[in-house]
C-alpha cells in the first residue's frame, strides 16, 4: 500500500532523512517512532505532500507522491499533532467544509457524514461549536477529517496527546477499529500505545532507520539474556544462594515480597540456556515451590532506549 524507498532529505548542509526505506501492507498499522528531530515529521510530511523530498520515492496505492499528488492525497487521510480545526463552526459544518475541500459526492456524503460520526462517537455533539467541546471530542472531530472520503491510509501523528487516561483507552480502541479497514501509520511518544495497537514498528533515529520489525521480533534480537519473575515460597537468603548458582544465571534480586518467606525475584540468565528446569528441581529438592513463574520480554521502550542510545554512543 505504501513504498517508501531511498528517501533523503537535505536542508543545506544537514540531511533531515538519509536513505529511508520501508513499506507498510494493506491493512497493517504501522507504529512510526523516534526521539524529537529523528525525522518523523519530515517523513509523514513527504508522504502527504506538504513537502518535497531531494530523491528516493514514495509510493501510496501505486501513485508516486511527486507525479500524481492528487490521486496520492485522494488515498490518505491525515490527522496532525494538532488537528486542523475551525473553531467558529458546528462539527456538522466543518466536515461539511472537509467534504467540499475533497469533493466527496454529496449523494454519497449523507450517509458517509452519518456513518463517520457514529464511528468516533461525535453524533450526539454534531450541532455544537467546536470551540466549546473538550480536547477529547477536538481530538475525535480531527479524526473525523481524517476519515472524510472513506481514504485507504490513515496517518496520525500523535493521536492522543494532551488526553486523560479514559479518552486514550478510547482513541486506542478506535484506531484498532479503524485497522480492520485502513491501512495506518501511527506516530506517538506513548510506547505501551504503539505497543497495545500496532502490527509492526519502525524506528527511526538521527534520519536513518534503526529497526523495522516485530515489537516481539525485536525485542528476541535485542535481548542477550532470557528474563523472568518467580515467585517462591521459602527463605529468601537460602532461595537466593540456591537461584545464584544454578548455571547461566547472570543476575538475580529480589523483586517484592507477598507474605512471610514467599518472595519474589527478577532473574536474568544466558539465552542459550534454559535453567527453568534446574530451577525447579533444585527448589524442589529443599522444598521451596514455585508459586508463580512468568517471562519477562524487553517492552517497546526498552527496545527504544536501547537502539536510539547505542547509535549516540557510536556516534561519539
Amino acid at each position: 500500500m505504501i513504498e517508501i524507498s531511498n528517501l533523503t532529505k537535505e536542508y543545506g548542509k544537514i540531511k533531515a532523512l538519509d536513505n529511508v526505506s520501508f513499506t507498510v501492507e494493506k491493512g497493517e498499522i504501522l507504529g512510526f517512532l523516534g526521539p524529537n528531530g529523528a525525522g518523523k515529521s519530515t517523513t509523514m510530511n513527504i508522504l502527504t505532500g506538504f513537502i518535497s523530498s531531494t530523491s528516493g520515492t514514495v509510493k501510496v496505492a501505486g501513485y508516486d507522491v511527486l507525479e500524481n499528488p492528487n490521486e496520492v492525497k485522494k488515498h490518505i487521510g491525515y490527522l496532525p499533532e494538532l488537528p486542523p480545526l475551525y473553531l467558529d463552526m458546528t462539527v456538522n459544518e466543518y466536515l461539511d467544509f472537509c467534504a467540499n475541500l475533497k469533493s466527496v459526492p454529496a449523494k454519497e456524503w449523507k450517509n458517509q457524514k452519518k456513518d463517520i460520526m457514529e464511528l468516533v462517537k461525535i453524533t450526539h455533539v454534531s450541532h455544537r461549536l467546536i470551540k466549546n467541546l473538550s480536547k477529547g471530542y477536538k481530538q475525535r472531530v480531527g479524526l473525523a477529517q481524517a476519515l472524510v472520503g472513506t481514504p485507504e491510509v490513515l496517518i496520525l501523528d500523535e493521536p492522543t496527546v494532551g488526553l486523560d487516561p479514559k479518552q486514550i483507552i478510547e482513541i486506542r480502541k478506535l484506531i484498532k477499529a479503524l485497522g480492520k479497514n485502513h491501512t495506518i501509520i501511527l506516530s506517538s511518544h506513548i510506547l505501551p500505545e504503539v505497543s497495545a495497537v500496532c502490527d509492526r514498528v519502525v524506528i527511526i533515529n538521527k534520519g536513518k532507520i534503526a529497526a523495522i520489525d516485530t515489537p516481539d521480533n525485536l525485542s528476541k534480537k535485542l535481548a542477550d539474556f532470557s528474563r523472568f519473575t518467580v515467585t517462591v515460597a521459602g527463605p529468601e537468603n537460602k532461595v537466593k544462594d540456591i537461584l545464584s548458582h544454578l548455571y547461566g544465571v547472570k543476575y538475580l534480586e529480589t523483586s517484592g515480597k507477598l507474605k512471610d518467606d514467599e518472595y519474589s525475584y527478577i532473574v536474568e540468565a544466558d539465552k542459550e540456556v534454559d535453567v527453568r528446569r534446574q530451577m525447579f528441581n533444585q527448589l524442589a529438592q529443599h522444598g521451596y515451590p514455585i508459586l508463580e513463574l512468568k517471562s519477562m520480554s524487553l517492552s517497546l521502550e526498552d527496545i527504544f532506549l536501547q537502539l536510539t542510545t547505542t547509535e549516540e554512543k557510536e556516534a561519539k
